[in-house]
């Protein structure tokens, strides 16, 4: 897939308040600092399309950017993040849950996860959960250009061996770089193959 444009259309504090049209959906989400703007730029080829930002924890608001006319790349907020308060935690939790299930447009979840860690236990939680909810989610493991391929290799087979001691398999899956450019074309190509899908429904 080309990405021909990127623009930003409106970022919503609850879902009832995202943008009232049918395109699909496909949101990022992660923990906090695991790198999901800089990897929304990469996709899009768009430098200050998300803002990306020293602090974590910045993405407070369910963020709509319209690609190439078509489809719609969704910035959820980050989980995980431990410098909020409770009631800060428990708001951010419904409003993205309350996405993730009430949103029929969101065909696919990518769940960012940073290659370098051990499996943590927010992200399973979290992962866990879309499975429960029978959500189609996909892995994105990022910052890959920070180890060695072989130690991105062997953090990947640890994590599958991870999930699978509960899951029947291991959900689609993304080694990306935003530095480096890694898994664009296969990212960009995995959500054009659902467009395609969906339009032959």
């Amino acid at each position: 897939m080309e990405v021909k444009s990127a623009d930003f259309v409106i970022s919503s504090p609850m879902v009832s308040m995202c943008p009232a049209d049918t395109k699909p959906e496909y949101a990022f989400i992660g923990r906090s600092n695991v790198g999901k703007s800089s990897l929304i730029n990469m996709l899009c080829r768009h430098k200050g399309l998300a803002k990306t930002s020293a602090t974590p924890g910045k993405t407070l608001l369910i963020n709509h950017f319209i690609i190439n006319k078509e489809w719609y790349l969704v910035d959820l907020p980050g989980y995980g993040y431990a410098k909020r308060s409770k009631k800060e935690v428990q708001k951010l939790d419904q409003m993205i849950r309350g996405y993730i299930l009430g949103r029929e447009q969101l065909v696919n979840t990518f769940v960012l996860v940073d290659v370098r860690l051990e499996p943590q236990a927010s992200d399973m939680d979290f992962m866990n959960w879309l499975g429960l909810s029978s959500v189609p989610f996909s892995i994105v493991f990022t910052k890959a250009d920070k180890i060695s391929h072989t130690k991105v290799m062997q953090n990947i087979e640890a994590y599958k061996a991870k999930m699978l001691e509960t899951w029947e398999e291991m959900p689609p899956y993304f080694i990306t770089s935003a530095e480096k450019g890694t898994g664009r074309d296969e990212v960009l190509d995995y959500i054009e193959q659902i467009n395609k899908s969906l339009l032959s429904q």
